[in-house]
């Protein structure tokens, strides 16, 4: 009879133990580190390049994400294609856009490039060498602005290509090529659908949000004007002009950025056509940054501009009120002190008007005639208010040479400065 085993030795009949994995915590038990190797840290997502928003384009779609341009060999002259389709949905709102001048719709497909850079949104930029091809033709790309300051290099402005009047709007597929200078920079390409707009429609929009209240803007003069405790010099009111500095002319849309510390304004309509045509988006008044997304209309002065019309400048006054500055009264052109005119005879009244004429007459006889018994020569002094002691000592002198030495020429009888009227 076999011999029974001792039920702590018997190992098959046992329930296997087992110990959950997830009750586990291993960084707990090992820290950041298992077998002396460094945990691998969770997968991170690559951040992407973003370009800056243009205000006079509204993106619709994005076709293609920006992507870096990779050089393919060693040579400085790269291309890189790129080939997409458009959906039905696009081509539509394509072909039924309005046209902005003959030929160009105002919902276009765009090639935007910049630099690779993921720090922060990225302005556009074009690499040296770039040309566009779309399908079998090459695009026309924006050149250089002239640059007429000796050693400076002429700018080129770098916008969105538009490539809509060269692809196929149907379900065939188009195929870009971009071809680019590898100098070391490195470079994204991305491709996007969007509606451009007019400095029209963004005026409108600006009047639309953009005003600010007249009491704000009150109350902003206000505090400009505050006395500071710590300056020794009170300001006591502030200067505005309602010329607009851009183009000189009468403010019609008085505007400024809400970052620039001026209560001067500038025109709307101005300002952005100007920048329709070459964007800079600066303030003419401070010359700072003054992008669109910060602009105000200026309430308050709007509101002056209707109620003062026969004025050309205004100023603030400590409690937010204001006062018109009319031009001074042109002074007058006429010279203040008197004039000796020409031909009036020296007497007791001094000098006469403008316009009378006097004749100076010399060596004249008591019955008005000359040494000889003829008319006497009418003359002009010329000189008028020259030193008659010098022409004295010039006698004395004539007188001194004609005793001493022999008789000289005759001469004329006519001093200096003196004219014949015959």
């Amino acid at each position: 009879e076999p011999l029974a085993l001792h039920s702590s030795y018997d190992r098959g009949s046992a329930v296997a133990r087992s110990l959950p994995a997830a009750s586990i915590d291993y960084p707990a038990l090992y820290g950041k580190y298992l077998n002396g190797l460094g945990r691998l840290p969770p997968k991170v997502a690559k951040p992407e390049v973003r370009l800056v928003k243009l205000p006079f384009y509204t993106t619709l779609d994005e076709l293609l994400k920006p992507t870096e341009l990779v050089p393919q060999n060693n040579e400085k002259l790269q291309e890189s294609p790129c080939i997409f389709a458009l959906t039905p949905r696009q081509v539509e709102l394509i072909r039924n856009s309005r046209e902005l001048q003959p030929g160009v719709k105002s919902v276009q497909v765009v090639l935007r490039i910049c630099y690779t850079d993921t720090s922060c949104p990225q302005e556009d930029q074009y690499p040296p060498n770039i040309a566009v091809k779309v399908n079998h033709s090459y695009c026309s790309v924006p050149g250089y602005y002239p640059s007429n300051k000796p050693g400076v290099e002429p700018k080129r402005p770098c916008r969105p290509i538009n490539l809509t009047h060269l692809m196929y709007l149907s379900a065939a597929t188009n195929r870009i090529t971009v071809t680019w200078g590898n100098y070391g920079k490195s470079y994204s390409v991305g491709l996007y659908l969007v509606r451009q707009m007019t400095s029209a429609e963004l005026l409108q929009r600006l009047k639309t949000i953009g005003i600010k209240h007249p009491e704000l803007c009150k109350a902003l003069v206000k505090e400009k004007l505050r006395l500071d405790p710590d300056s020794e010099i009170a300001t006591t009111g502030v200067r505005v002009s309602l010329i607009c500095p851009l183009v000189k002319m009468r403010l019609s849309v008085p505007c400024r950025a809400e970052t620039c510390a001026h209560l001067q304004c500038f025109d709307a309509v101005f300002y952005l056509q100007m920048n329709e045509k070459k964007p800079t988006w600066m303030c003419p008044v401070c010359d700072k940054p003054a992008p669109y997304d910060q602009l105000i209309i200026d309430g308050l002065l709007s509101k002056i501009l209707t109620e003062c019309e026969d004025a050309d400048e205004i100023e603030y006054l400590v409690d937010g009120s204001w006062c018109p500055i009319r031009a001074e009264k042109e002074r007058s052109c006429s010279p203040q002190c008197p004039i000796l005119v020409l031909g009036e005879l020296p007497g007791e009244e001094g000098c006469k008007p403008l316009g009378e004429t006097t004749q100076f007459h010399r060596g004249l006889a008591p019955n008005g005639t000359g040494e000889n018994g003829k008319a006497p020569a009418d003359v002009v002094d010329l000189t008028l208010d020259s030193s008659s002691s010098e022409e004295d000592e010039e006698e004395d002198e004539e007188e001194d040479d004609d005793d001493e030495g022999p008789q000289p020429k005759r001469r004329c009888s006519y001093e200096k400065g003196l004219v014949s009227a015959c």
